[in-house]
């Protein structure tokens, strides 16, 4: 048995026991993500000037994540989802389809995390608040991630390499940025 389906196996076997558990897996891999882009919003609302920069880089580097890398490797290897070949607890209806590696969720939002992290980090250079809010958004991306190995969407080398592709294109939109800021 291969790691990934091991680690798949344990996560996925919580699912259909309780209800209460599915309900909040349901809520982190569905609708989590919406209050997780309101968050993002409210730094532009306590202070637009300051802020707007790190929210069009965070949407910059998400897209990239999204739409350029992970379909790009979507394209090269189209991996089906864990529900289309094995008898799995699926807690809700996805379009087996679409490939599943790797996750665009993570990578969307691993993307975003990234800069909202690097751009506090470099706006508050001594560890503050606000550090705290860069790592409550990887904590969020990592809720939003691993409820989707929960309910049955992703493998967990999906949201892994969604992750790492997350966090890079963040990365890298905060090199550039900082390059034509100078």
């Amino acid at each position: 048995m291969n790691i990934d389906l091991f680690l798949f196996q344990f996560i996925n076997q919580f699912a259909g026991r309780s209800a209460c558990l599915d309900d909040t897996a349901i809520f982190f891999a569905r609708y989590f993500e919406y209050f997780l882009i309101l968050f993002l919003f409210l730094f532009l609302v306590k202070n637009l000037k300051k802020y707007w920069p790190m929210v069009a880089q965070s949407f910059l580097a998400a897209i990239l994540a999204r739409l350029v890398i992970t379909n790009f490797i979507r394209w090269l290897w189209p991996r089906p989802r864990p529900f289309v070949e094995n008898y799995i607890n699926l807690l809700f209806s996805y379009n087996p389809a679409e490939p599943s590696f790797p996750s665009g969720h993570a990578a969307f939002y691993f993307a975003i995390a990234t800069v909202v992290f690097l751009y506090l980090k470099e706006v508050y250079p001594r560890p503050k608040f606000w550090w705290g809010a860069g790592i409550l958004f990887f904590i969020a991306s990592f809720l939003i991630s691993i409820s989707r190995v929960f309910s049955g969407i992703h493998w967990p080398s999906d949201v892994l390499t969604g992750a790492l592709v997350g966090i890079f294109s963040g990365w890298l939109i905060i090199k550039i940025a900082k390059k034509f800021q100078k």
